[in-house]
This record gives C-alpha cells, sequence and structure tokens, in this order.
C-alpha cells in the first residue's frame, strides 16, 4: 500500500514532463519486458475462450482504464485528494458487488460505503467551492473516482479467475491486453515527443512507476494476504491517503485542507469499521 500511495504523487510528478498518453504506454512496455517469460505458448493455450474474455475485460477496466483515468485525474487534481479518494477502493468493491453479483453487504459493509461516499462527497463539494483558483481540479477528482471504479470492476472480474489461474498469470495477461489497448492511443505520441527535454531523474521515475505499480506492489500484497487474514489486510489500505499524502507534501509542496482531513478520517473510519471484526463474548452459564 505504501508504494500504491506514493505512485499517486509519482504518477503526478511525471505527467508534468510526460504526455499521460505516452506515460501510460511506457508503463506497459516496462511491465511486459519484466512478465514476458511468463507469456508462454504452451500455457496460453490452456486457458480457455471465456476466461480470454475475462482476462479482456479486466484489462479493458483495471489496466487500460484505470491508468489513463489515474494519470489524467493526478495531473488535474493534488496528489493528497487522488490518494483520498482512490483509498475507497474497499469500499466501491462492496458496493458492486451487491449491484453486479448480488452480494448483499452488512451492516458493516454498509456503514463502510456510506463513510467512503461522504469522504469523496466532501472533497469534490470543497473543490467546487475553490473552482476559480483551480477548475480543473473537480474534473480531476471525477477521473480519479473513475479510476476507482475501474479497478474496482477489475477486482469483481478477477474473483473468478483466481481459481483457475495464477495470479502473476493473470497479472501477465492483462499487462498484454492493456499494452495492445493502450498502443493506438500512446504510438502518436511515442513518435512525435521530445525526449531529450525530459531529465533523468524523470525517465528513473518512470521505470520505478511501471515496476512498482505493475509487478513490486502486486506481488508484495499476492505473498503478504497469504499469512495475514483479509480483514487485517483490509485494515493496511488506509497507508494509501497517507503515503499519497506524505508524497505530496514533501515533493510536491501542497498543503491538505480541512476538507481532505475530513474526507481522510471518513475513509480510514469505513476501512477500520469494515475490516474488524466484534469479538464474540461466549455466553456465561446460568
Amino acid at each position: 500500500m505504501l508504494l500504491v500511495g506514493s505512485n499517486v504523487g509519482i504518477g503526478k510528478t511525471i505527467v508534468a514532463f510526460l504526455p499521460v498518453d505516452l506515460f501510460a504506454l511506457l508503463r506497459f512496455v516496462i511491465a511486459l519486458a519484466v512478465l514476458w517469460p511468463l507469456l508462454r505458448v504452451a500455457r496460453m493455450r490452456r486457458v480457455k475462450r471465456g476466461e480470454w474474455l475475462n482476462l479482456f475485460l479486466q484489462a479493458l477496466f483495471g489496466t487500460f482504464g484505470f491508468t489513463l483515468l489515474m494519470l489524467g485525474g493526478v495531473h488535474r487534481t493534488s496528489a493528497v485528494a487522488a490518494g483520498v479518494i482512490t483509498s475507497t477502493i474497499p469500499a466501491i468493491v462492496a458496493l458492486f458487488s451487491w449491484l453486479f453479483l448480488r452480494e448483499r453487504p452488512d451492516a458493516r459493509a454498509f456503514a463502510s460505503i456510506a463513510l467512503a461516499i461522504a469522504g469523496i462527497a466532501v472533497i469534490n463539494l470543497a473543490h467546487v467551492d475553490a473552482s476559480a483558483a483551480n477548475p480543473g481540479s473537480f474534473a480531476g477528482n471525477l477521473m480519479v473516482l473513475g479510476a476507482v471504479c475501474c479497478e474496482s470492476l477489475y477486482v469483481i472480474l478477477s474473483r473468478r479467475l483466481t481459481q483457475t489461474l495464477a495470479p502473476l498469470e493473470i497479472c501477465a495477461y492483462t499487462h498484454l491486453f492493456g499494452f495492445l489497448l493502450m498502443l493506438p492511443v500512446g504510438l502518436h505520441a511515442a513518435f512525435s515527443f521530445d525526449y531529450a527535454s525530459v531529465p533523468a531523474g524523470i525517465w528513473g521515475l518512470v521505470l520505478w512507476y511501471g515496476l512498482s505499480a505493475s509487478v513490486f506492489s502486486f506481488v508484495l500484497w499476492m505473498m503478504g494476504i497469504r499469512h495475514v487474514p483479509g480483514s487485517i489486510a483490509g485494515v493496511f489500505t488506509a497507508v494509501l491517503p497517507v503515503a499519497a499524502a506524505l508524497y505530496g507534501m514533501v515533493f510536491l509542496g501542497e498543503r491538505p485542507t480541512p476538507a481532505h482531513g475530513i474526507a481522510l478520517a471518513c475513509v480510514i473510519a469505513g476501512i477500520a469499521l469494515a475490516s474488524f471484526k466484534t469479538r464474540r463474548v461466549p455466553p456465561v452459564a446460568s
């Protein structure tokens, strides 16, 4: 979660020097350079037609759509706001599971969803009031929210595939589809951009973002989830907005507003409420 949260701010730093479509394409190029050994023809032939459709939809929402909306959003809004909005993913997943999978949430999940929606509303209402100073921030927040919805759909779609495919294979296949989808979007910028105008340090951030967003954070999360209960893992998603806010304050000179604090408190409270289970007290023998 530290990697995911810091990548929100890192992405904002990079898109100040690189076009969003070019950076998005480079992210997939870097990811495939690492994941390429997993794309073995013999194993790919074992994937069923329905699984390929599911993988394509995961790539469409979780890699292609998420990347474009997130990078476009952080280019327009602050890293602090983007981090808070992104941290609502667990609540949005619960909401979508209810809407699309008919998995009715319990009272705790309902409260978590309500707190996440309240946090998003606080941030967006604050930016509407400040639209004169930064007219693009409200649109940026909506784009980040769109990225959250895309990632939540990715999580729902991945539930079926994890029963039949290895997680790293899913990662490799979805990034292959993501690259193919992003290629026509970023190809023109790839040939027309002046690469010499970008400082060397930014290229280092591009490499780090591609590796951490597509490989490192994914592998660390899958390794960690094997050793801790899901309820505990859910609590650690609260680290995401904190990491994004710290990066924004230290490296981008951003200053959180009271609205950010209220929204962050709502989101973290929702995550904690949904993650911690009430300890049952055994009945007292009479």
